[in-house]
């Protein structure tokens, strides 16, 4: 999925703490509104000043419910990424994944894509004409370590994801490992990604690596999570340190759970690319203007997204905490 700006927008908000002292820091992070396109706005949870990752996780975008028997879907044309993975999950809807290696997949509920940039990859999304008549569903973007940022591009689909009952909820992996479940999906740094369904009022207690952060967002109905009342459009971080994250629910919900070992390297993110230094991001954006590089998406008649003009200052790298280091 394409950004229409860049991710260090100075309206972001900061968020608040909502739980200190002898339990880890708990910080509730209100997201902000975000156009995608000329037919889809998302909430963007990740990334915000206060709090830029969770693990890998550097990105977040909350899409619909939203009606669209009357319209397009989602549209987005052919753009570039590198040095991250693009995570696709849907609630409802269908929308097709078209890319430079030539991929031509359809993901529907209850499937995952997972697209591996590497040093570079263009792909579009989009939903068919004949599309179901509603659209919902989650991007997540992972930051790759130095290791595999410039390694072979890749897209995965997977039909099928380890599922599970576990008390008042079903439990779907869809990244790492949980409660003895492992997810197929390819990652590249200790990663969870989980999703609970509660059909009705229940509790649950998920058990959590200490050594992880984590990450929870309500898909939908609301939830309290570790004490804290959560609604859809809002993250709970929760710090590393914690074994469990009691969740109870009222009636239906869907909430997801992200996790990871928290990432030390310092990024630049700007537009859609992640990179280590303005230079990084620099080279990026000339090799797409250009049409050098990421290739072309197979079977797309809409024209490449341009990319924007770079800010008139250099980028700064930053650390998971927001912090910003001369790029």
């Amino acid at each position: 999925m394409g950004q229409t700006a860049g991710v260090d927008d100075p309206d972001e908000l900061l968020g608040a703490t909502v739980a200190t002292g002898s339990e880890p820091e708990s910080v509730l992070l209100p997201g902000h509104d975000v156009p995608l396109g000329r037919y889809t706005t998302v909430r963007r949870m990740l990334p915000l000043r206060r709090r830029r990752m969770v693990g890998a996780w550097c990105f977040v975008d909350h899409f619909g419910p939203e009606d669209v028997r009357d319209r397009p879907g989602m549209q987005v044309p052919p753009h570039p990424h590198t040095g991250l993975q693009t995570v696709t999950w849907l609630v409802e809807g269908e929308i097709v994944h078209r890319d430079s290696l030539g991929s031509d997949q359809a993901i529907r509920p209850g499937q995952l894509n997972l697209m591996t940039s590497g040093h570079g990859i263009a792909h579009s999304e989009q939903s068919p004409p004949e599309h179901p008549p509603g659209m919902h569903g989650l991007q997540l973007w992972v930051a790759l370590p130095e290791g595999a940022r410039h390694g072979q591009p890749r897209f995965e689909h997977h039909a099928a994801l380890p599922v599970r009952r576990e008390g008042a909820a079903t439990v779907t992996v869809l990244v790492g490992r949980y409660g003895g479940l492992r997810s197929p999906a390819r990652v590249h740094t200790p990663l969870l990604g989980v999703e609970f369904v509660f059909d009705g009022p229940g509790s649950l207690r998920p058990a959590l690596d200490p050594g992880f952060e984590h990450g929870v967002l309500v898909v939908a109905g609301a939830a309290t999570v570790a004490g804290t009342a959560l609604e859809r459009g809002s993250l709970l971080y929760l710090a590393p340190g914690r074994s469990d994250a009691p969740v109870e629910v009222s009636g239906g919900a869907r909430v997801l759970l992200l996790g990871g070992e928290p990432f030390t390297e310092d990024l630049v993110m700007w537009w859609n690319f992640v990179g280590r230094s303005h230079e990084d991001i620099a080279r990026a954006r000339a090799d797409w203007t250009a049409g050098r590089r990421f290739g072309g998406v197979v079977d797309c008649a809409h024209p490449p997204l341009p990319a924007p003009e770079l800010p008139t200052v250099r980028l700064k790298a930053r650390d998971r905490h927001g912090r910003s280091r001369p790029a």
